[in-house]
């Protein structure tokens, strides 16, 4: 989660290709996280943030009937995502965005819902929380997963690897005094299950990881990624019950 260069970028597209996520989810997690918005307008408008190759953006377009603008910076990405959402029959319904989440221009107070699944840290959790509110309606929805300390002993070789990595993490009670800061009502968090980070995300990056070493065996640069990003799963496997993804349900007061 550390900021990397354009290079780094494009290997890091390479190793998540085509893999069901680029980040740790579920199709469960993302329609108990929606079950917890009340008093939608019929076909809500939504904003995914972040989204992705749309797993999420899919499962929300089902499941709300809503229209869906869904921004990401890779075309790649995106291209995945139309091409999941006609096989589903939600292509109709989502309007693909390639731009950064650092720079959005929509107008103001026109979206029910705000959607980023594992993509609010790009900007900042509370920087992000902040900026994005402008586009929001009075009493609309943001819904974020944000990597988040679950305990206060945290191993040492824990809390080394994310200083490095993602250095602004914060625990639940945390984020939550961030949330109540800014102005949003807070309406529910849960902790996203083990599973979602093994089935459809580590297990299928582990394998990639494997692939890549072979294909790139005299890279050292990309090898460096290669050895990070295992080091990340390897942490998982040792900590896990220290630190997790928590969706955060939150309204406009």
């Amino acid at each position: 989660m550390s900021r990397i260069n354009s290079k780094e970028l494009e290997i890091l597209f390479e190793i998540f290709e085509n893999l069901p996520r680029e980040g740790p989810g579920d199709s469960e997690s993302t329609r108990k996280a929606y079950s917890l918005l009340k008093n939608l307008p019929f076909n809500p408008k939504i904003l995914d943030l972040g989204c992705g190759s749309g797993a999420q953006t899919v499962e929300l377009a089902k499941i709300s009937e809503g229209n869906i603008q869904a921004l990401d910076i890779n075309q790649e990405f995106l291209d995945r995502l139309n091409k999941k959402a006609k096989k589903e029959g939600v292509f109709e319904r989502i309007t693909t965005i390639k731009s950064s989440m650092l720079s959005m221009d929509f107008e103001d107070n026109i979206f029910d819902i705000i959607w980023a699944e594992g993509s609010i840290y790009i900007i900042g959790f509370e920087k992000g929380l902040k900026e994005i509110k402008q586009f929001l309606k009075p009493k609309g929805y943001v819904v974020v997963s944000e990597l988040s300390w679950l305990r206060k002993d945290r191993p040492e070789e824990a809390r080394n690897f994310f200083q490095a990595e993602y250095p602004a993490m914060q625990s639940i009670k945390q984020n939550i005094e961030v949330i109540d800061s800014l102005g949003y009502l807070l309406i529910n968090h849960f902790i996203l299950p083990k599973s979602a980070w093994w089935e459809n995300y580590y297990i299928p990056l582990e394998k990639r990881v494997k692939f890549l070493r072979k294909k790139y065996e005299k890279a050292s640069e990309i090898n460096k990624l290669l050895d990070s990003t295992q080091k990340e799963i390897d942490l998982f496997r040792k900590y896990s019950d220290y630190y997790g993804y928590v969706f955060y349900i939150m309204q406009n007061k």
